[in-house]
Parts: C-alpha cells; sequence; structure tokens
C-alpha cells in the first residue's frame, strides 16, 4: 500500500454490518484504516471490528471515551484485546485520565494508537461560548492538545483549521488525524471547520478521515482513488516539519 493511500482513514458511518462490510469490500486495499463510530459500535458491537479485521483491514474504534481514570484505561485494555489500530478519547477528561489510558495501552503488544480529541469539528465559535470556552476555538485547541502530550498520549483528532498551529507547536512528536473532510463545493453537512484533502495534508495532517464524499459517491472506489492522488500530490509538495 502506498504512503498516500494509508493516510486515508474511512468513516463507516452506515446503518448496520451489511452496509458496512459491503463497503470495506468495495474499498479493501484502496485505504488504509476503516472507522467504526459509536453508533454502528453501539448497534453491532464487538462483532464488527472482529470481522473487519479478518478480512485483513485496520480498524480504528471512534467512541471518544470519556469518563473516570480507572474506567477508561479498562476500556483501552478492553479495544486492545480486540486488535483495534486506533481508538480514541476526549483530552477533556483531563491528565490523570490520559494518563491512565496511555498506560493501559503501553501495557499491550502491539499497543493501539491513542488518539486525543480535541474540539469536535461540529462546533462553532458560537457553541463553545454557550458553554463557556471564552478562548477562541483555536486556543481551546492548542490548550487541550498540551495536555494530552504532557500525558504521553500518541496523537490528536483536530479539525484542519487548527493543524498548522498543532504542527508548528509540536513538530512530529504528534499524530494528527483530521475529519471534516470536503471536496471543493461539497455541502458541509453537520461539520463546522471543514477544508479539503489537499490543503489538510498541506497544513500538515497526518491522516484523514473521509466518510460520505466516498461512501455516497455513484463509485466510492473511484472516489477513494481521487482523495488518495490529492494526498499524493500533496505530500510531494509539502515542507517538511
Amino acid at each position: 500500500m502506498t504512503d498516500a493511500r494509508s493516510r486515508l482513514i474511512v468513516a463507516l458511518d452506515l446503518p448496520g454490518r451489511a452496509e458496512a462490510l459491503d463497503a470495506v469490500g468495495q474499498l479493501a486495499g484502496r485505504v488504509g484504516c476503516f472507522k467504526l463510530g459509536l453508533e454502528i459500535f453501539v448497534r453491532e458491537g464487538p462483532g464488527l471490528v472482529e470481522e473487519v479485521l479478518r478480512r485483513g483491514e485496520r480498524v480504528f474504534l471512534d467512541l471518544k471515551l470519556h469518563d473516570i481514570p480507572n474506567t477508561v484505561a479498562g476500556a483501552v485494555r478492553s479495544a486492545g484485546r480486540l486488535g483495534v489500530h486506533m481508538l480514541t478519547l476526549h483530552a477533556s477528561g483531563g491528565r490523570r485520565m490520559l494518563e491512565a489510558a496511555r498506560d493501559a495501552a503501553t501495557s499491550m503488544s502491539p499497543p493501539p494508537i491513542l488518539l486525543a480529541v480535541t474540539a469536535l469539528t461540529s462546533l462553532s465559535e458560537e457553541e463553545t461560548r454557550s458553554i463557556g470556552i471564552t478562548e477562541s476555538v483555536a486556543a481551546w485547541v492548542e490548550r487541550l492538545a498540551g495536555v494530552a502530550c504532557d500525558a504521553g498520549v500518541t496523537g490528536l483528532v483536530a479539525s484542519p483549521l487548527e493543524v498548522t498551529g498543532l504542527r508548528r507547536q509540536y513538530g512530529d512528536r504528534l499524530k494528527i488525524v483530521t475529519p471534516g473532510i470536503r471536496a471543493a463545493g461539497a455541502e458541509a453537512q453537520d461539520q463546522s471547520r471543514t477544508a479539503g484533502p489537499g490543503q489538510a495534508i498541506l497544513s500538515g495532517a497526518d491522516y484523514l478521515v473521509v466518510g460520505r464524499p466516498i461512501l455516497r459517491a455513484p463509485d466510492p472506489g473511484a472516489a477513494a482513488d481521487l482523495i488518495v492522488g490529492q494526498i499524493e500530490d500533496a505530500l510531494r509538495a509539502r515542507a517538511p516539519y
């Protein structure tokens, strides 16, 4: 698999097991990883994770864990035993929670990559103010990223609009996974902070999460290949950091 292909993660935000496995069948070998989120995991359970893994594909389990440290550590161990490649948790859970998750992950072989979610890409400045965040979204993201980095978490989830600042601050110390990817002219839908694939990679994203632009395309495989090509072009043009 090419480096560009390995950086594309497809979000299987689909009604159920049959649709998810059909998408995996269409896209196997053309993308780097498949993301299973909260909705489909609650509906289908660990069995779907195991089925995708049996097909030789990587799984990004996007549950955004946020609980007391002991509970989150246990959930990380459970996910690790399933064999997931990536796992999310909220940076806003605080340093002790993040450290407990880190310790649980590093006790396993191979350890799942832990990704701390900073600010959800659906949040606008108006919404963050309504929940008591007085600083800008970018400043809030950078503060949460600092907590995650200090706790030894492997990487971050951040929108395309915050990637440049995070990369400038942390260099290659953290992997950055970026959702909110939309082609030029596409509807943002429920995302507030979006960018195109090339722009996100040029800004410093390591991995891109794409769902509807691929899954709702007339030919999902061709749509994935197009995005991979844009990633490849951006990687060639990107300055080292």
